[in-house]
């Protein structure tokens, strides 16, 4: 009887913050609890579970877009967040794991989900140990991976970062508390950014 070798399970844990590795690896390691991996362009980035400030923003922008989901049931498909979606991008050999994302459609591809479902939008809430990432790596990455919109919520600077696809680029623009922000994708919708860092400052 012909015996097919199994593959020796990679582990991977903070002591591994800033070694290389293929997306294929990363993708199926085992990481030790209590912290977030991600990969960017193969190489392995570690860092601490956000704190409350970081949770109650996350769950704000998830309340303001699931009143939406309830209000328009057909036209998100998806609400899921970094433990329930990962992105696969592989020419740029990238894990990634947003805060938030929104798919309007299923994916066509139930076997390989992870690298061809592409959200329509993706929102990152920036966190001290985040910025460099979210504001500076990030973008190319999920401009690669096909995503209409990129949010870059930040309290810590009271501002969002909107990036829009436009004739295959960003066409980025800054929103404050207190403006209105709206996008085609999701007729109706209004984001209250005055809420959702409201909700940061109730952290201690």
């Amino acid at each position: 009887m012909l015996r097919v070798a199994q593959k020796k399970k990679i582990h991977v844990g903070p002591q591994d913050n800033g070694q290389r590795m293929s997306l294929d690896d990363f993708d199926h390691a085992v990481a030790q609890e209590g912290y977030v991996y991600e990969l960017g362009k193969g190489v392995i980035e570690v860092s601490e579970v956000p704190n409350r400030r970081h949770l109650l923003q996350v769950h704000e922008l998830r309340r303001q877009l699931t009143s939406y989901d309830l209000a328009h049931p057909s036209t998100i498909d998806t609400i899921a967040g970094a433990t329930d979606a990962k992105l696969l991008i592989g020419p740029s050999e990238s894990e990634r794991h947003p805060d938030i994302v929104v798919y309007l459609d299923p994916p066509l591809d139930e076997e390989d989900v992870w690298s061809k479902w592409v959200p329509e939008i993706v929102i990152e809430v920036v966190s001290p140990r985040s910025a460099k990432r979210d504001y500076e790596e990030k973008p190319d990455e999920y401009l690669e991976f096909g995503v209409d919109l990129y949010l870059v919520v930040d309290s810590y600077k009271q501002q969002m970062k909107v990036h829009d696809r436009w004739r295959g680029q960003w066409k980025t623009r800054v929103v404050r508390p207190g403006q209105k922000f709206s996008t085609p994708l999701l007729p109706g919708f209004s984001l209250d950014l005055k809420k959702v860092f409201a909700a940061a400052a109730r952290a201690k």
